[in-house]
């Protein structure tokens, strides 16, 4: 993998992972069989069981054991800092409880990159007036009297800021690739996805019932070869050719903070006549002097790109997503995709967010702040992934990205590493398996404009705190390399 970081664990670290899994696998099967017979269970006369003991094991006998670290609920806005809701502590499979009292944190996990999903003085009174005009939401779908005028001014201005000729939007950014998707392909169609493309991509590759080959990680390499060899050998049992090839690839990875390899894959899709759709949940607003993705921070043609898809909930501060390309691709989904006919549309609130966000950023509301907060959120990104790398720390990602997996490997470590930051005041997402491969659990850090200087020192002394309790600085001669480069390249990296 590129980057400052790698998931490949120092085989001590490895050993000692595998070690940890098995016995818990052991444990977990033994209760089960003690279970079993000892204790007897009530069945309904004549009814299978409505799931099998093997479907949930890991659910029971591991996740059980460490559910405190995920799906802690907040109640504040996810600015800088936010309220956490203290829970009670782990008690087997019992539910764990609110208690009632509040946990002041430094907020490390959302994905709140330019910083707008708290109030602003821009988008706040323009979000209120829409409530006030149009409600809290349109109770019904696109297709039928859900369309409001922000919705077709949004899809204007996204378009033009994109370079685009339309823009569709859709409720919810999942959805946005789970079921568009589908509605690209058709008998013949060829699907290459990158091997670490996100769930809502790979939901929507099956949910087409296309081919699909799947190259390894932004391997360019690996994707020519694979286009060369399935234009040679064509459709599986006939020969025929292919009708279309669609690779489909992200602008950041989120779970590797890695950008694409955009201009290398772009003069292949070139090459071989296929059609290239990117995902830039994670870039758009976030990369880019003006914010315009990973088109623009490798000063590649967005006409190069043939379908853009983004969401709305990470620079913009609000819920959905689009897919912008030719206007005759647009008028195809209108009249085809599910989302767009069935499902409710965006709330006219939240679509005055995107739009008010995105006027912000194109300096259309007569300031500089969207250039300040692009900038801001840039110098942010890049003093804190440094002084990571100086700790030893092994950081996944690349220069400039705003998501920065922290690699713990062990489950312990990961466990642990979430509770202590808790205690310590910060709040920060963490990964594992089955969301991972099982050597490659992390800390998930995401960077945010409105992160001052002193949030990021105090985030960096926690972890440094935290990296001396569990012993995971992994990389400390690595990492000098990687600064070293930086630094030679002109990346800046104090702010």
């Amino acid at each position: 993998m590129a980057g400052t970081g790698t998931l490949s664990p120092p085989l001590a670290t490895a050993l000692g992972t595998y070690f940890v899994w098995t016995c818990l696998f052991l444990l977990g099967h033994l209760r089960d069989f003690l279970r079993n017979m000892f204790f007897s269970r009530t069945k309904k006369k004549g009814y299978a069981p409505i799931r099998q003991d093997y479907e949930d094991f890991y659910t029971r006998r591991m996740y059980y054991r460490v559910h405190d670290c995920w799906n802690r609920p907040i109640c504040s806005a996810p600015t800088n800092w936010i309220d956490v809701m203290e829970r009670s502590e782990v008690n087997g499979q019992n539910p764990i409880n609110v208690t009632g009292r509040t946990i002041r944190c430094l907020n490390l996990g959302s994905y709140n990159y330019l910083g707008f999903a708290a109030h602003d003085a821009y988008c706040t009174p323009r979000v209120n007036a829409c409530m006030k005009a149009y409600g809290w939401g349109p109770c019904s779908s696109r297709g039928d009297a859900g369309t409001l005028p922000v919705h077709v001014q949004l899809e204007k201005e996204m378009a033009e800021y994109l370079g685009k000729e339309d823009c569709i939007t859709c409720g919810m950014g999942f959805a946005t690739n789970s079921t568009f998707i589908p509605v690209l392909a058709e008998k013949g169609t060829l699907f290459l996805s990158d091997a670490l493309n996100h769930a809502s991509i790979v939901s929507g590759v099956r949910g087409s019932g296309a081919k699909v080959k799947v190259f390894s990680h932004n391997e360019p390499e690996q994707l020519e070869a694979i286009l060369r060899a399935v234009i040679a050998e064509g459709q599986p049992r006939t020969g025929r050719p292919w009708k279309k090839i669609i690779i489909i690839i992200e602008g950041i990875y989120s779970m590797e903070g890695e950008m694409a390899k955009l201009k290398e894959i772009v003069e292949i899709k070139k090459k071989y006549k296929a059609y290239l759709y990117l995902d830039e949940a994670h870039s758009i607003g976030a990369l880019g002097a003006t914010g315009r993705g990973v088109c623009e921070a490798f000063g590649v043609d967005s006409k190069d790109v043939d379908i853009m898809m983004g969401t709305f909930t990470k620079s913009f501060g609000s819920c959905g997503g689009y897919i912008a390309g030719d206007k005759k691709l647009i008028d195809y989904l209108r009249a085809h995709c599910a989302a767009h006919l069935y499902s409710t549309a965006m709330s006219g609130p939240a679509v005055e967010m995107v739009l008010s966000a995105l006027r912000v950023v194109r300096g259309m509301d007569g300031t500089t702040s969207g250039k300040d907060k692009i900038e801001r959120l840039r110098k942010n990104s890049n003093y804190f992934r440094g002084k990571l790398l100086e700790m030893g720390l092994n950081v996944l990602g690349d220069w400039d990205s705003p998501v920065m997996p922290i690699m713990m490997f062990k489950p312990t470590s990961l466990v642990a590493c979430s509770r202590e930051m808790l205690k310590r005041g910060v709040a920060v997402v963490v990964v594992g398996f089955p969301a991972t491969p099982l050597l490659t659990a992390r800390v998930r850090v995401c960077i945010s404009a409105c992160h001052t200087k002193e949030d990021l020192d105090f985030a960096l002394d926690m972890f440094r705190d935290v990296g001396n309790l569990l012993g995971i600085a992994y990389r400390s001669k690595d990492n000098l390399k990687h600064l070293t480069a930086a630094r030679n390249s002109g990346v800046e990296l104090m702010l």
